[in-house]
């Protein structure tokens, strides 16, 4: 708990406790005006046994670390103690209202214990019995247990509101922190299998042609095993760089990469981007990841033209290939265009496919900043 948080709790069990004390010091005066000795110590034993149950009740009130047993042990000792201070201070001070103080303690305290109709039910009942049970004049017993019950319960309702509102404001924001740290590593988590999804594809795909090659073409199937182990090592370095939070994504480069796989495993690739500096870099590094990886893993292309434009308040890059086999989808363990399409939201875009005449097209539109 935090220290503001810990100090206007302590600040609220003061008021509590300060609002509380007429159950120690106004029913007292009966036990001074009491001349039977065994009545005044009864009547003793029922003010402590009262102020203790109550301070307890209190305590739990704005203890939240309390298990739900200790809140109704302590409530069900204040109801214990309320019960049992009626026979015995009741008739302890002679014409003194003694019990009517006490009363008007339960009844200042049962609206932030329970519901609104069954606190109203114990309320009348406990000024009923003050009442009764109480000697002396009826008017001063109603004035003490129905007027100064109802000021009591004021005071106590609106701090202990205030408190759960504190901490409701404390929670909400402990649960909006942990939101974000489980957005960051959802969002690092994406990040990371984009990246070696995409670059383990294509070490699979070469690893795969070097095996195909090597009892034809043992030259070439060097050549694909040495880019195999490039690609591998350039993969295990972009991982070290995004575990350290200092990957920066050049859309460029990736771009002059990726063409040049896409040609090293036989497709024909044309690249159009703007001279200019490129806005949401790496949402679009995403998108071409998945869109190159899926030329490579879910089609027989022979080409592919990846083009963005940049203007009118936003960035749109297309992806388009040919030789796309019917059927074909990304497999179970992809992130796939579903997940780049949340992305895109994320970032105010949207992402679009759409495939016909053996071709399959995706579009990544992205809005800028001015």
């Amino acid at each position: 708990m935090q220290r503001r948080l810990k100090r206007v709790r302590v600040v609220t069990l003061i008021v509590l406790a300060a609002n509380a004390s007429a159950a120690l010091f106004l029913p007292g005066v009966g036990l001074w005006r009491e001349p039977n000795p065994v009545r005044a110590a009864l009547g003793a034993l029922g003010i402590v046994l009262f102020s203790a149950a109550q301070a307890a009740v209190l305590h739990a009130l704005v203890t939240p670390w309390l298990t739900d047993r200790a809140r109704r042990l302590a409530s069900l000792a204040f109801t214990v103690a309320a019960v049992a201070s009626l026979p015995l201070l009741g008739p302890v001070g002679g014409d003194w209202p003694s019990w009517s103080w006490l009363a008007a303690c339960i009844v200042g305290i049962v609206p932030v214990l329970t519901g609104r109709v069954r606190a109203a039910v114990l309320s009348a009942v406990t000024v009923a019995l003050a009442l009764v049970v109480t000697p002396g004049s009826v008017v001063d017993s109603l004035i003490i247990a129905a007027g100064f019950g109802a000021g009591i319960a004021a005071i106590n309702t609106l701090h202990v509101w205030l408190w759960d509102l504190l901490l409701q404001a404390e929670q909400g924001r402990a649960a909006q922190a942990q939101l974000a740290a489980v957005e960051e590593r959802l969002r690092f988590a994406r990040d990371v299998h984009d990246l070696l999804g995409h670059n383990l594809s294509i070490i699979a795909l070469k690893a795969e042609l070097a095996e195909r090659l090597a009892g034809t073409d043992g030259e070439r199937a060097g050549r694909e095993a040495a880019e195999v182990r490039r690609l591998a090592a350039s993969a295990l370095a972009e991982l070290r760089e995004v575990v350290h939070g200092y990957r920066q994504v050049d859309l460029k480069e990736q771009l002059s990469a990726i063409e040049k796989v896409l040609q090293s495993s036989g497709v024909r690739c044309t690249v159009d981007v703007p001279g200019d500096d490129l806005p949401a870099a790496a949402v679009l590094s995403a998108v071409l990841r998945e869109a190159t990886t899926n030329v490579l893993r879910h089609s027989r292309a022979s080409w592919c033209t990846i083009a963005i434009e940049h203007g009118a308040g936003e960035v749109r890059m297309t992806v388009t290939n040919d030789g796309v086999r019917a059927g074909a989808v990304p497999d179970a363990h992809s992130h796939g265009l579903r997940g780049l399409a949340d992305r895109l939201a994320e970032a105010g875009g949207a992402l679009h496919t759409r495939t016909g005449d053996g071709e399959f097209t995706v579009v990544a539109v992205v809005r800028s900043s001015p």
